[in-house]
């Protein structure tokens, strides 16, 4: 009865999570226009959006810390050294890009799919504003991490008494929260991403390694974004 309570407690946290997600990629930005009156794709607009990325951070930590009354991390930390977290690193990063690449190819080649028309209208906001760059991946990477693997990941596991269960499951919410770009590729990718990192994840119990390399990942693609021109972006 106690460990069905508990399931009972991590199935809110995760549906309250990825709720409280999807209302931030639906509606934010109208929200935030309709409140303070600035438009959507200004670069205060999201700013702002970005800090309520932050505040849902805090709603589940309190959640957690009020009603589940456990660790916020299941799964322990394991402590690795430099080398490994460097070739950890290295390795995720290569494995996302080129699977990604491949991915996209192959979605476009079958389906002819346009670049996202959200993408381009963020990639003129981040167009040489180095700061907004690094914050957007600094919160990209801290946010989507301990709230996808770090929280939702263990806990479908521990709902299913599955480890894959939370591998797979984690790794398609994530994609799912990306279907606002509006595009199949962009889907695609994140699930593919999320896949890989929730198995990284469950093996190596490593979430600060995950946060480097996402950030690694959205820096360098907002960075060679920023140096093309918006003609070639689909190509990118």
């Amino acid at each position: 009865m106690k460990n069905f309570s508990l399931n009972g407690k991590y199935s809110i946290g995760i549906l309250l999570t990825f709720v409280l997600l999807a209302l931030l990629m639906l509606y934010a930005f109208p929200i935030i226009s309709f409140f303070t009156g600035i438009k959507s794709n200004t670069t205060l607009g999201f700013y702002i959006s970005r800090m309520v990325l932050w505040m849902i951070l805090l709603i589940i930590f309190i959640y957690n810390f009020v009603v589940e009354k456990g660790p916020f991390l299941l799964k322990e930390e394991k402590k690795y050294n430099a080398l490994f977290y460097a070739k950890a690193v290295i390795s995720l990063y290569l494995i996302c890009i080129l699977g990604n690449a491949f991915l996209n190819l192959l979605i476009h080649l079958t389906t002819l799919e346009s670049t996202s028309d959200k993408l381009l209208q963020f990639s003129i906001l981040f167009k040489n504003d180095y700061f907004l760059i690094i914050f957007t991946c600094f919160t990209a990477g801290v946010m989507e991490e301990l709230l996808m693997r770090g929280y939702i990941q263990p806990r479908i596991e521990k709902i299913y008494n599955s480890p894959m269960a939370g591998v797979i499951v984690s790794s398609l919410l994530f994609g799912i929260l990306h279907s606002t770009y509006g595009t199949i590729g962009q889907v695609v990718a994140t699930s593919f991403i999320g896949f890989i990192f929730a198995l990284f994840y469950k093996k190596y119990s490593n979430i600060k390694i995950l946060i480097i390399c996402h950030f690694m990942i959205d820096f360098i693609s907002l960075m060679i974004m920023n140096s093309i021109d918006f003609k070639h972006l689909s190509v990118f």
